[in-house]
Order: C-alpha cells, then structure tokens, then sequence
C-alpha cells in the first residue's frame, strides 16, 4: 500500500531532509520558493473539499484567505510537501508558539495548514506528513501537538489520535472569521 511504503520511507530522511517515497513520490521540506506551488495546491483543495461542510458565506469570505501558503511557516523548516514529477499533491507543517504569537506554553507545537490535492485523496499523503511531524515535534521536545481542525478534517486527525475539543471562530481579516475545531493529541 502507498501509505504503508510512505511511512517506511519516513524514517530514511536525508541529511537534506529529502526523503524517498513510492515510485516518484517524495516527501521533503517546503523552501519559501515552493509558494506559488503550495498556494495552487491550496486553491485546488480547500474550495473543494470544504463546501460540503461550510455555507456559502464562509467559502466566498474566508477560504480565499486560508489559500494561501504563509511565508514565514515556509521558511521555518518546519513545514514539508509531497510532491511528484515538480507537482505539489500534498502540504504540512509546525511550528512551536513564541514570545510575540502568545497562543501556548512550553512543550506545546501547533500542526498547521494541511492540504491534499483532492485526486491524491485517500492514499496516505496527509498521514504520511502528519506522522513526519509528529515524529519531528517530540524529537524537539514537544509533547502535545494541537490543531484547529475544519469540520471536513476533523475526522480524519481524529483518526491519527486526536481529541476534539470545542469549535471556535478564528479571526482571518476584519469581519471575516473561520469555524474550526480545536484538536490536540499528546505525544508519547
């Protein structure tokens, strides 16, 4: 199975953080030159994946906002694609929180802006970066990672052992907000 294949190739990461997957699939670190490839990815799945759980307000104000790759998370080195033949087929990644973002304490890590392309769905891509991350975040000393799930997500980062708790809106502009469902999981 490719999932399986994925996650065995998860462990041979190379000192360039390369790291082989199935067939011609590979799982690497994003570079901040990799944007535009990840906001198209972004543009291709959200406004697909989420309309059957959102209404239409929501999908018109907020998801173009969510389409977009943040440069920061980028540059982190904490965020990560699977990409096959130069073409990005899935997104994800981490960060810790700190002093000017607020928003945690010690030991917590936040997973963040997961996408897969919606014809990719269902073949392990998004477990494959979840559990690199994971995997990477209790290296880091991180011991509980959290997220703010969509309605549409939520079932599946319930399946990679997270708990929900309550739906929040969180704010993306002035006037525009976005429902999510706060997730955590602890690390062993």
């Amino acid at each position: 199975m490719l999932s399986q294949t994925l996650q065995a190739a998860l462990r041979q990461t190379t000192k360039d953080g390369l790291v082989e997957g199935h067939g011609d699939l590979r799982l690497r670190r994003a570079r901040p030159e990799d944007r535009v490839a990840i906001d198209q990815l972004l543009r291709r799945s959200y406004p697909q994946l989420l309309k059957a759980d959102y209404p239409p307000s929501v999908m018109v104000t907020a998801v173009p906002l969510m389409s977009r790759a943040n440069p920061r998370l980028l540059a982190s080195g904490r965020y990560y694609v699977i990409e096959t033949q130069g073409r990005v087929l899935a997104a994800g990644g981490w960060s810790k929180p700190t002093a000017t973002r607020g928003r945690g304490r010690a030991g917590i890590g936040h997973l963040r802006h997961l996408a897969t392309d919606p014809d990719y769905l269902r073949m392990g891509l998004a477990e494959a970066i979840v559990t690199h991350v994971l995997e990477e975040a209790r290296r880091e000393g991180v011991t509980e990672m959290q997220c703010m799930s969509t309605r549409t997500a939520h079932r599946f980062y319930w399946a990679q052992g997270f708990q929900s708790g309550r739906e929040l809106q969180i704010p993306l502009a002035q006037g525009i907000t976005f429902p999510a469902i706060e997730m955590w999981r602890k690390l062993d």
